[in-house]
């Protein structure tokens, strides 16, 4: 594999199962934009990476290709799914009409500790975004977003929520830290959690409503480029 193809993946360890670490990896190199629409991955070469056999790798790939993430491509490995403008307008307008309210009707029904609990992962966010960090910034993201919403009491909206972000994916990452503004959108995180500690629904709403909007433009703005 030519050095310009090589991903930028983590090690992984022994608390998940290989087949569990592996698909968390690839998929935050999917989010992030490090594995690239229309490219066709290998299992045996993504396993050589990652120092185990191409099972785990197989099994993992598979299991995002449920997801909606990647593609099968027969006797070669698997493509990563492109989405359309369309596609993310969906996404985005489904996102908007679920995490919007859910997020808001959190504001004043629970004490400000159960959102301060989630400050340090906000804080991983900044810090990964003033570093460029791409997968770290995506990691802790999406950490936070679903131990928010759990906060609902919701399973099934956790996971309806944490498929959305999985099949959207943050095109624009990589554009938006080569223009040192990872960091602002990071620190949008921090504010949300400010407006739900002081139970103001109606800045929760507009916050979350933004912070998913600019995510949106971002993606606009990637396809533009």
């Amino acid at each position: 594999m030519a050095a310009a193809d090589r991903l930028d993946l983590p090690a992984v360890g022994e608390r998940q199962s290989l087949r569990e670490q592996v698909a968390q990896a690839l998929r935050a190199a999917l989010i992030a934009g490090e594995m690239r629409p229309g490219v066709v991955y290998s299992a045996p070469v993504l396993a050589a990476q990652f120092g185990v056999s191409a099972t785990p790798v197989r099994e993992a790939m598979l299991d995002l290709a449920k997801e909606g993430l990647v593609e099968a491509v027969r006797n070669k490995g698997f493509r990563v799914t492109e989405l359309s403008d369309r596609d993310l307008d969906e996404l985005t307008e489904l996102r908007r009409l679920i995490e919007v309210p859910t997020v808001a009707r959190l504001a004043g029904t629970l004490e400000a500790a159960a959102f301060e609990r989630l400050r340090p992962i906000a804080e991983e966010i900044v810090v990964a975004g003033e570093a460029g960090d791409l997968l770290a910034y995506v990691d802790a993201d999406l950490r936070f977003h679903v131990e928010l919403l759990a906060l609902s009491g919701n399973a099934r909206l956790v996971s309806v929520v944490r498929d959305l972000r999985n099949r959207a994916r943050l095109y624009g990452l990589s554009q938006l830290s080569e223009r040192d503004a990872l960091g602002d959108s990071a620190r949008e995180h921090l504010a949300l959690l400010d407006a739900l500690a002081g139970g103001d629904g109606e800045a929760v709403a507009r916050l979350m409503d933004e912070h998913i909007g600019h995510v949106r433009g971002i993606w606009a703005a990637h396809a533009e480029s």
